[in-house]
């Protein structure tokens, strides 16, 4: 598990004076501003976040220290983190995209299937993207993959087809 977790990006500049688009990354869009202060990906930079209004795809806000437009829009495509403290903790059975990525997956024989590389969303559930021998998309269900086990690093998966 990483020590942050990325919440959000800048879009660009809204408006003249320093607003920025922000796109939350959050399950609640304006949770975003509660986390305290966001960092850049890097940590070299840290800003508070003051959410202004809706916006399309997205939100207005306003960044500590960003006070013009062309500051605003240096920030284009910029990453916020949160330190992984300050979000809530989850019910057991769901987790953090940051958490599953980078995991090993196993079927239920014990191969190794490969690493979880990237988590998709297209609206019907999360997808696992396994890349190993084969690039494996998994359908992120309690069926297909019945233990996730954050402590040993390691996913069991039984993908749809294996008992053929």
């Amino acid at each position: 598990m990483t020590d942050k977790v990325c919440v959000g990006a800048i879009a660009g500049a809204f408006g003249v004076r320093g607003e920025v688009r922000l796109k939350s990354f959050c399950s609640q869009p304006q949770d975003i501003a509660g986390y305290g202060p966001l960092t850049t990906e890097d940590g070299t930079r840290s800003f508070t976040v003051k959410l202004t209004r809706p916006v399309k795809n997205g939100m207005g806000a306003r960044l500590s220290g960003i006070s013009t437009r062309e500051d605003a829009e240096a920030l284009r495509g910029t990453t916020l983190w949160a330190p992984r403290d300050a979000l809530p903790s989850l019910p057991d059975d769901e987790f953090y995209h940051a958490d599953l990525i980078g995991l090993e997956v196993f079927d239920t024989g014990g191969q190794t299937l490969g690493r979880v590389r990237a988590i998709f969303d297209h609206g019907a559930g999360d997808i696992l993207e396994v890349a190993g021998r084969e690039l494996l998309l998994l359908p992120f269900t309690r069926e297909i993959v019945p233990t996730v086990d954050l402590k040993a690093g390691r996913i069991i998966a039984d993908p749809p087809g294996s008992d053929e």
